[in-house]
């Protein structure tokens, strides 16, 4: 073959694309065009992103901060809005009955609800996987012990098994410890009250994936069973986790609303958004509304925008509604 031929032929040849980046496939994924084409999903995901943005960064943009004793006066307790007559503009939502910045307090409450729902929510994954899994791939006796803690558990209300955990732990660590301790009892409450959607759904995926060739085969070279619950079934049924998960979020933070408001959450000196309606409560009928109010709106928003987020990733997730 002479100089000539080999010039033309590499000529002919088309050249290799390089690799695509992680990015690049992500902006091609049927995922994000089903999320572009979604208004109602963009606008939750910019009121999450909000949220997050605010929570996060709540100590360098939050106009006062609701934790410094020094700052707080009890004169500037209970003023209106901004906008109304009474308002004062340092106050744009105005203060609750210790004088503290309505609008701040938001931010930081939104931080502590939103900490406790995300840990929560990982660590009720975290059980509810592992048992789902050893359910679904050992089955006999350790399916049956597992699954029927599981269906004694659903016939009472989240909120219900979370108050009873949450005065347990309390009893036996002791009130000196009450408020030192009561970010991780919350998210122990909430996690144990949650892990039976997790575990359920793994299990079913789990007998799904056991008897499928590439599991048998893993099973005939000598493959730890862990290892191949980690390696080949979890990846598997990943989608499902990642959707109740996202729902479970919004449950958790109403949750630990529900028991702030009840009082048996987190302390009055450091209030999340469950405890400022609490506290606003007080002073509802007296006129002072927007102590209330605005929490209460501030929660509804981000329960909504999750909840949005949710459906939209139950559905693109869903192969069959492609």
């Amino acid at each position: 073959m002479t100089h000539s031929d080999g010039q033309e032929r590499g000529a002919g040849t088309a050249p290799i694309p390089p690799p695509r980046g992680l990015v690049a496939r992500a902006l091609d994924s049927d995922i994000w065009w089903s999320f572009k084409g979604s208004k109602v999903t963009v606008a939750a995901a910019a009121v999450t992103a909000v949220f997050l943005l605010g929570s996060l960064f709540a100590p360098w943009i939050a106009p006062h901060d609701p934790f410094d004793l020094a700052s707080l006066n009890l004169l500037d307790s209970r003023i209106p809005p901004a906008w109304s007559e009474e308002g004062d503009a340092r106050f744009l939502l105005g203060t609750d009955d210790q004088g503290r910045d309505i609008l701040s307090t938001i931010m930081y409450g939104s931080r502590i609800s939103l900490a406790v729902g995300f840990a929560s929510v990982v660590f009720a994954a975290v059980l509810g996987v592992s048992l789902g899994l050893l359910a679904g791939y050992f089955g006999g006796a350790v399916d049956s012990i597992i699954m029927r803690i599981a269906d004694v558990q659903l016939t009472f209300p989240a909120i219900l098994i979370a108050l009873l955990i949450d005065g347990t732990t309390h009893a036996l660590i002791g009130n000196l410890n009450r408020e030192r301790s009561a970010f991780w009892v919350l998210v122990l409450s909430i996690g144990l009250s949650f892990w039976v959607q997790y575990a359920r759904t793994v299990r079913g995926s789990t007998l799904v994936e056991k008897n499928k060739e590439y599991v048998q085969a893993a099973r005939l070279i000598g493959i730890h069973p862990v290892l191949i619950m980690i390696r080949h079934v979890l990846p598997n049924v990943t989608g499902p986790v990642l959707v109740i998960a996202t729902i479970n979020l919004a449950l958790a933070v109403i949750t630990e609303a529900t028991l702030s408001f009840l009082g048996v959450g987190i302390p009055p000196t450091q209030p999340s958004l469950g405890t400022m309606i609490r506290i606003g409560q007080d002073f509802l009928f007296s006129g002072e509304w927007w102590i209330t109010f605005f929490p209460g709106f501030a929660l509804a928003a981000l329960v909504l925008a999750v909840n949005l987020l949710g459906d939209w990733l139950r559905d693109a997730l869903n192969p069959k509604l492609r």
